[in-house]
């Protein structure tokens, strides 16, 4: 897993705490619909940092895509609340009628908190927003067949209580399966790990 961290840092070495989270990272396991990847991680955020991206894929077709950004600074940020904090995009197609409904924004937000009670991924100073998107194409694109189509986004940041950023990871990809309208796995039915891209 690639990992920026600072050039700075004595000895060259990663700091405890971003070691656990490395390995825990390495430990979420995920439903076999959601594709994880690593993507090039933040520059000026945190002293070190990760990036993990996500697909939901069903069929062949992109049914949500999202990332999910793990930064660590060994001092502690005061907005942070502690050393390390998560920050989460997701982002999933809608029905272009699901956009008009006041209460969209509302249950996007349930959606990504009741994942993380769900799996047991205690967090503090969780905050974010959820945008609904909708678009209608002219022209050469209306003529294509595009149409309309809306879009829910969710972003959102909090920190992790312990050591467990698995279940944060599991969470969030869960949220996305969600967001993608796949339905719940059922209590007590493991899934299996998927292939990771690189």
């Amino acid at each position: 897993m690639a990992v920026r961290g600072r050039v700075d840092d004595p000895g060259g070495g990663t700091p405890a705490g971003f070691a656990d989270a490395q390995a825990a990272l390495r430990r979420a396991r995920v439903r076999p619909e959601v594709l994880l990847g690593e993507a090039p991680a933040p520059q000026r955020l945190a002293p070190f940092s990760i990036a993990l991206t996500a697909e939901v894929m069903v069929d062949g077709e992109e049914l949500a895509t999202g990332r999910l950004v793990v930064l660590h600074d060994p001092d502690g940020q005061e907005a942070w609340h502690g050393v390390t904090r998560l920050v989460a995009y997701a982002k999933a197609e809608c029905e272009p009628e699901m956009v008009a409904d006041p209460l969209l924004p509302s249950v996007g937000w349930a959606w990504l908190t009741e994942a993380l009670e769900a799996r047991g991924a205690a967090a503090v100073a969780l905050s974010g927003t959820v945008t609904r998107v909708a678009s209608e194409s002219f022209g050469g694109l209306a003529d294509a067949g595009r149409g309309a189509t809306a879009e829910l986004e969710l972003r959102a940041s909090w920190t992790p209580l312990g050591d467990d950023l698995d279940h944060h990871v599991e969470a969030w990809a869960d949220l996305l399966c969600t967001a993608a309208g796949l339905p719940p796995v059922p209590q007590g039915v493991a899934t299996l790990r998927p292939r990771r891209r690189s």
